[in-house]
This record gives structure tokens, C-alpha cells and sequence, in this order.
């Protein structure tokens, strides 16, 4: 998607992936800090690689992780994290805006539980439950996060109140496991996935059949990476042609 939006702008810019492993993270951001260089952070580097750069913002720091990045030319990396706004935007496309007083189930304690949190902090009267295999970490990010009311375990998921279910843990990613039972899923509620797979999970396959509204992670890949581009450089990307790409790559064009 980011080729396409640099394709779009003429620009002669290349965006590669680089496979990193973890006990050579900080080797490499200091390399690329040495170039004028953006880029992007994926599993499992997300949480380490804060202590490599400068954080820009807030909502970095409450997450607890970056995602995007770019460098100086001097030596130094700024940081920020974009997983949060791609998760807001998303969740708006799905809802059609955020009604006041969204009751929210939140699955999975890692970072991707802390972006989806951080962004439902900000939502009008939300309220949210925590629900992780360790209860110690779910009660940990009800400590950090305002609109976290319940903490909960997986076996005692407490989830027939809430009006959006996030599956924010890796189930489904490799495999056709789904995070939960829907006869715990109230009539109307809808899903979100953050796991995506170029033919959608089976989770979203089967809340779609049980008449749920429901969407994976890709409208959040496309939202978190307008605002990346954004970031690199100060300006819009074209996001109708990422999303295009990202179509295109996962064989969902029509």
C-alpha cells in the first residue's frame, strides 16, 4: 500500500520490508537513524524498540509502544504509534461513528489491547472489559486505562452486555480458532478483529452469519497507514489507492 501511495505521488521512494531479529534490533535502528530514513515496526518489536528513539507523543507512551518511525539524518530516531488512530477510524467505518456510553469487551492484554484501549478512552462515556488469560494483566490495564471497568478472565469471559466485541489477541492469525463462543454475544452486537487474513477469519466468517456487523483488522492496516505516511511526510496520502493495493494483495478486489 505505501508503494502505491509513493507510485501516486511520483516520487522515486521505495518502502522494503527488513526482517529483523530481536537481538538485533537496536543494531539496526541505530543504523537507519543514521539516514533520513521512515519506516515501520511490527511484532514482536513494537514495546522494545521505545527505548531506541524519541517518542513524539502521548499516546506512544500510554500504549507502551511505536509502530512508525522516521530518522533525522543526525543520528536520531523519532518515534510515535498509529495503531491507535488506524483503530479509531476503523471502528467508526464499522459503527458509523461512535454513539455515547459503547460498551466495549476487550480481548487480549498485549499491545494491541493497549492501542484499542487508548482509543476508547477518548470515546463519549465508553466503557470497556479487559479479558485475558492471565487476570493479573487484565487487571493491569484496568489500572492504566480510564474507561476499563472490569477485568476478566478468558474462562469467565462477562462479555453479553457489550455493544462491540475486539478481538485484539493473535487467535485466528494462523489457524480457524475463534477467541469466543457467541452464544455469550448479545443479539446486535457488533465485531471487531484486529487479526487479518487475505480470505478474512473464521471468527468474522461466522459473527457475519450470526447476523453480527463485523470486520477484520484491514481497515485498520489502510487507517493506521495513511496516518504513517502522514507522519514521514507531512502530508495526505492518496488512501484510495493503498487501499486499492491492499485489495489487490489479498485478492479482495472486486
Amino acid at each position: 500500500m505505501h508503494n502505491a501511495a509513493l507510485a501516486a505521488k511520483g516520487w522515486d521512494i521505495r518502502y522494503e520490508r527488513l526482517d529483523v531479529l530481536p537481538e538485533n534490533l537496536s543494531e539496526v535502528l541505530t543504523e537507519l537513524a543514521r539516514t533520513r530514513c521512515g519506516g515501520n515496526i511490527t511484532i514482536p518489536h513494537k514495546k522494545s524498540a521505545l527505548a531506541s528513539m524519541r517518542v513524539v507523543s502521548d499516546i506512544a507512551h500510554k500504549v507502551g509502544a511505536v509502530n512508525t518511525f522516521w530518522g533525522d539524518g543526525y543520528g536520531a530516531l523519532d518515534g510515535d504509534n498509529t495503531d491507535v488512530a488506524g483503530f479509531d477510524a476503523a471502528v467508526r467505518e464499522l459503527l458509523g461513528g461512535i454513539p455515547s456510553g459503547l460498551r466495549v469487551a476487550v480481548l487480549g492484554t498485549g499491545g494491541a489491547a493497549a492501542a484499542a484501549l487508548t482509543a476508547i478512552d477518548t470515546w463519549p462515556s465508553a466503557t470497556a472489559s479487559v479479558h485475558g488469560r492471565d487476570l493479573a494483566r487484565a487487571m493491569s490495564a484496568q489500572m492504566r486505562h480510564s474507561a476499563v471497568v472490569r477485568a476478566c478472565s478468558m474462562r469467565d469471559p462477562c462479555l453479553s452486555d457489550a455493544d462491540l466485541i475486539v478481538n485484539a489477541t493473535p487467535i485466528g492469525m494462523g489457524n480457524d480458532e475463534i477467541p469466543i463462543d457467541f452464544s455469550q454475544v448479545k443479539s446486535g452486537a457488533a465485531i471487531f478483529d484486529m487479526v487479518y487474513r487475505p480470505d478474512e477469519t473464521r471468527f468474522v466468517r461466522e459473527s457475519r452469519a450470526a447476523g453480527h456487523r463485523s470486520v477484520d483488522g484491514l481497515r485498520m492496516l489502510l487507517h493506521q497507514g495513511v496516518a504513517a505516511f502522514r507522519l514521514w511526510f507531512k502530508e495526505d496520502p492518496d488512501a484510495d489507492v493503498m487501499w486499492s493495493a491492499i485489495e489487490a494483495e489479498t485478492g479482495r478486489a472486486s
